[in-house]
């Protein structure tokens, strides 16, 4: 496997750090919303931010 450049290195630990902050934030509004249809969206968002998250993180290793 080629090595990355410390560039992409960056962006990459960019990208991860904004998809777990999309993930809790997401999570966080699907806990203290008091509106079940809010709530699922929310929820469904911060799932696929968790999946992005865990694909980087994934390919990384």
């Amino acid at each position: 496997m080629a090595q990355i450049t410390n560039a992409e290195l960056q962006s990459i630990t960019q990208a991860l750090r904004a998809e777990r902050e999309l993930f809790l934030k997401y999570r966080n509004f699907a806990k203290v919303t008091g509106d079940p249809t809010v709530r699922g969206l929310c929820e469904q968002i911060a799932a696929q931010h968790k999946n992005h998250y865990d694909t980087l993180l994934q390919n990384l290793n």
